[in-house]
C-alpha cells in the first residue's frame, strides 16, 4: 500500500494562496519582469505567465512536507518562467522554495544546496562578463545570488540556531535527569545507612533483653531472674538511650543539636565488657598499631571495624553454642583485617530470633569501602573476617568477597 501524503502545514496553505492571488493581481494588470521585445523572452504569450505561477503556487504546499521534491519542480518552473516575460511572484516564491529546502529538508541537502547555488552565482557572473565583455554582466551573478544563494544562506543560518537550541534542551533536560537520579541515590544511600545504623545500635540491646527474658521465664530460680532481670534493665535503658539519640539527630533541623561522635577502635574494651556481662566468654586480640595514636586509621575504616565487632558480637550472642568467641584485628601496611570466631551449631540455652540483616549489614559496609568480606561456617566454628583498604587506591582496586 502506497504511503499517504501528510496534509500541507496551515502556513504553508496560506503562504500558496497569497503567492496564487498577487501572482494573478500582476498578471491582471500586465506587468512582468521583461518586455515582449526582450530577446531572453523566448516563450511570448500573455497566458504562458500562469503555468509556472500556478505550479510554484503548488510547490508552496509541499515547503515543509517535501521540500525537496519542491525545490527540484520550482526549479523546473523558474526555467520556464525565464523563457516568458516572467511573474515577480514566482520568483519571490522560489526563494522561498530554496529557504525551505535548507531549513527543512535533511542534513545532506541544508549543506549541499548553499554550496550549488553559491557556484551557480559566481558562474552566471563569470561566464557573461567573459562572453560579453561588459561589466553590466555581472548583474546576472547578483541576480542570481540574491534569488538563489542568500535565501540558501539565510535558510542555513537559522537551521543552526534552530540545531543548537534544541541541543542546549535536550543537554538541560539530560542534566535534570541526571540531578533527579542522583538525587533518588543519595536518598536510597541515605535510607540504607540510617537502617544499618539503626540496626547496628539497637540490635544488640534487643538481642541481650530476649536472651535473658527468655532465661528468666524459662528458670525457676529468683537468683538467676533478678540477675536477667537486671541485665534486662541495663540493655533497655542503653538502647533507648540510643534510639533517642538517633531519632534527635533526625529530627534536628536547625543544627541546634552537637554531632554525635562516632565509634572508634578504642571503644572496643568497654563492647567486649558489654558482651561479656551479657554472657559471653570473649578475647580480645588487637595487632599493636591497629590503634595506637601515631598510626591513627581513617574514621570510616574504624567506625567500620567497630560495628562489624558489634554486629558479629550480637550474632554471637544469638546464635552460637557455648565457647568462647574470639576476636582479632590486625593492620597491615595498606590493610586492617577484621576477624571473630564463634562456636557454631545448635546450643540448648535461650536463643533471639534472627533475620539476616546484620550480614547484610556488614557485607554493604565493607562493599563501600571497597574491601572484602566472608562470614560462614569454618569447620566447628561460625568465621567472620572482613579486610578493610586504609588508602583510596586501595578501595578503588578492592571487591567484595562471597
Amino acid at each position: 500500500m502506497a504511503q499517504r501524503l501528510p496534509r500541507p502545514h496551515r502556513d504553508d496553505v496560506r503562504i500558496a494562496l497569497a503567492g496564487l492571488l498577487g501572482g494573478l493581481l500582476i498578471w491582471g494588470v500586465g506587468l512582468g519582469t521583461r518586455t515582449a521585445g526582450d530577446p531572453l523572452v523566448l516563450l511570448d504569450g500573455r497566458w504562458l505567465i500562469l503555468p509556472p505561477l500556478v505550479v510554484t503556487a503548488g510547490c508552496e504546499l509541499l515547503r515543509r512536507i517535501r521540500p525537496r521534491t519542491a525545490l527540484l519542480v520550482g526549479t523546473a518552473a523558474l526555467t520556464v518562467d525565464v523563457l516568458t516575460r516572467g511573474n515577480l511572484v514566482t520568483v519571490v516564491m522560489f526563494t522561498d522554495l530554496v529557504y525551505a529546502a535548507v531549513l527543512y529538508g535533511p542534513p545532506a541537502t541544508a549543506r549541499r544546496v548553499p554550496w550549488i547555488t553559491g557556484l551557480l552565482s559566481v558562474a552566471a557572473a563569470i561566464v557573461p562578463l567573459a562572453v560579453w565583455r561588459v561589466p553590466e554582466a555581472l548583474l546576472i551573478g547578483v541576480v542570481v545570488g540574491i534569488v538563489a544563494f542568500t535565501p540558501a544562506a539565510t535558510g542555513l543560518i537559522v537551521r543552526n540556531h534552530r540545531d543548537a537550541a534544541v541541543s542546549a534542551r535536550l543537554r538541560a533536560e539530560q542534566t535534570a535527569l541526571l540531578a533527579e537520579l542522583d538525587r533518588t541515590q543519595a536518598v536510597t544511600s541515605e535510607r540504607a545507612r540510617m537502617a544499618r545504623e539503626l540496626h547496628d545500635l539497637v540490635a544488640n540491646h534487643l538481642s541481650a533483653i530476649a536472651i535473658h527474658s527468655t532465661a528468666a521465664l524459662s528458670l525457676d530460680d529468683p537468683d538467676t531472674s533478678k540477675r536477667a532481670l537486671g541485665v534486662i534493665r541495663e540493655n533497655s535503658v542503653a538502647g533507648l538511650a540510643e534510639m533517642r539519640r538517633l531519632i534527635g539527630i533526625l529530627r534536628d533541623s536547625g543544627g541546634d543539636l552537637e554531632p554525635t561522635a562516632s565509634p572508634t577502635l578504642d571503644s572496643l574494651g568497654t563492647l567486649v565488657d558489654g558482651a561479656r556481662a551479657n554472657g559471653l566468654d570473649i578475647t580480645l586480640d588487637t595487632n599493636a598499631n591497629a590503634n595506637s595514636d601515631h598510626a591513627a586509621l581513617p574514621a570510616p575504616v574504624e567506625l567500620a571495624a567497630y560495628r562489624i565487632v558489634q554486629e558479629s558480637l550480637t550474632n554471637a550472642l544469638k546464635h552460637a553454642s557455648p565457647g568462647r568467641v574470639s576476636v582479632a584485628l590486625t593492620r597491615r601496611d595498606c590493610s586492617l583485617s577484621v576477624a571473630v570466631t564463634s562456636p557454631y551449631g545448635d546450643h540448648a540455652g535461650p536463643r533471639a530470633p534472627g533475620s539476616g540483616a546484620g550480614l547484610v549489614g556488614m557485607r554493604e559496609r565493607v562493599a563501600l569501602l571497597g574491601g572484602t568480606f566472608t562470614a560462614g561456617p569454618d569447620g566447628a566454628h561460625w568465621a567472620v573476617r572482613a579486610v578493610l583498604p586504609l588508602t583510596e587506591a586501595e578501595r578503588e582496586g578492592g571487591g567484595e568477597g562471597v
